[in-house]
């Protein structure tokens, strides 16, 4: 019989997973805030087909605000409206908002404390064909850098519909990171979630049962990983245990705050760490895994994301790949992590 972990692990590893891309979870999630706050509006610039923002608009047409190709105008619109004390949604590309109009987030909804929701759509390199000019991969960084801004990167569809009911009930700034590729919807309705927790979705030391382990075994390296990347981290975790390497797979979707808690103990398991990310390695979540563990329990570190590079043109697939960011390369970052400890010993 298999334990309460190992059912969850054989659901994660399903053949069968749907795959859907994090922006639907930012509709079907809208619509059901929408409808348990008649306050809840959403704002989007001329992108609303594209975000899901029209799933909204059918479902309530009188609170959808088209703002055309002006994001700057949309954050201090959105910001006026929370004053007013409504909940206001504000979508658009990644590269546009925060891109284009930071400031006006940083000065209209951050400076003064206002309970907008930005969604960043079609965020990293997983955009594909769009190229550099529409694959943001500074996002996280600028987002979590703006003070009292709660910065989230739900790692699917189901997750993502959780991280906007749970943003539209909070009072303060929130940033939300969606992807337009569709990744497998490994979590259900069951599955938990909070803003500000992290979720151990794999421990090898509680695998025993599951197709390819035999036997427990101890977790040598912590898998700590956000957005997209968290099913791959999870296909990682699966291949390593094959060959006897044991890990611990953290799912952090709330990167702003951090779950300072859960990182340092799941690091104390393992002294070895490897963060995986869509997005830069310069500021965003490794770099914030990074300040957590030099603080308060140093340990090694490998970050996998974009190594100081604009994105380019090719299909998610091959971008994915390109940059790093595949299940094979978080295995071999296991490994070298791995050896590196060895050698030093030796």
């Amino acid at each position: 019989m298999l334990n309460p972990h190992a059912k969850l692990v054989q659901n994660i590893f399903d053949a069968k997973l749907e795959q859907k891309p994090t922006r639907d979870g930012f509709g079907t999630g809208t619509i059901e805030a929408g409808k348990s706050n008649e306050n809840v509006l959403v704002l989007c610039a001329d992108l609303a087909e594209s975000t899901r923002a029209e799933w909204f608009q059918k479902e309530f047409p009188e609170r959808f605000i088209e703002m055309g190709i002006a994001e700057q105008n949309m954050a201090a619109t959105a910001a006026g409206f929370a004053l007013a004390g409504k909940v206001p949604f504000m979508a658009s590309y990644a590269a546009f908002s925060p891109g284009r109009n930071y400031e006006q987030i940083r000065t209209t909804i951050a400076l003064n404390n206002l309970h907008v929701v930005v969604c960043g759509m079609h965020a990293g390199v997983s955009v594909g064909p769009d190229g550099a000019t529409h694959q943001m991969l500074e996002d996280i960084g600028l987002m979590r850098m703006l003070p009292g801004m709660t910065v989230i990167a739900p790692s699917d569809a189901e997750e993502a519909r959780k991280a906007v009911v749970a943003a539209s009930k909070m009072s303060t700034p929130v940033y939300i990171r969606f992807g337009r590729s569709p990744v497998p919807s490994y979590t259900t309705p069951e599955t938990p979630f909070e803003i500000g927790k992290a979720l151990v979705l794999w421990d090898s030391e509680l695998a025993e049962g599951v197709e390819g382990i035999q036997i427990p075994q101890k977790a040598k390296v912590a898998i700590m990983t956000t957005g997209s990347m968290s099913h791959q981290a999870l296909v990682a975790a699966r291949a390593l245990a094959a060959e006897g390497i044991g890990t611990i797979v953290l799912s952090v979707p709330t990167i702003k705050p951090l779950d300072t808690e859960a990182v340092v103990s799941v690091a104390r398991r393992t002294s070895h760490v490897v963060t995986i990310e869509e997005h830069t390695v310069m500021g965003g979540f490794g770099s914030a895994v990074a300040e957590c563990l030099s603080e308060q329990y140093p340990v090694k570190i490998v970050r996998l994301g974009t190594q100081d590079v604009f994105g380019q043109s090719g299909t998610p697939d091959e971008l994915m790949q390109h940059y790093g960011l595949s299940a094979v390369h978080i295995g071999e970052a296991v490994r070298e992590i791995l050896n590196h400890t060895q050698h030093k010993k030796n």
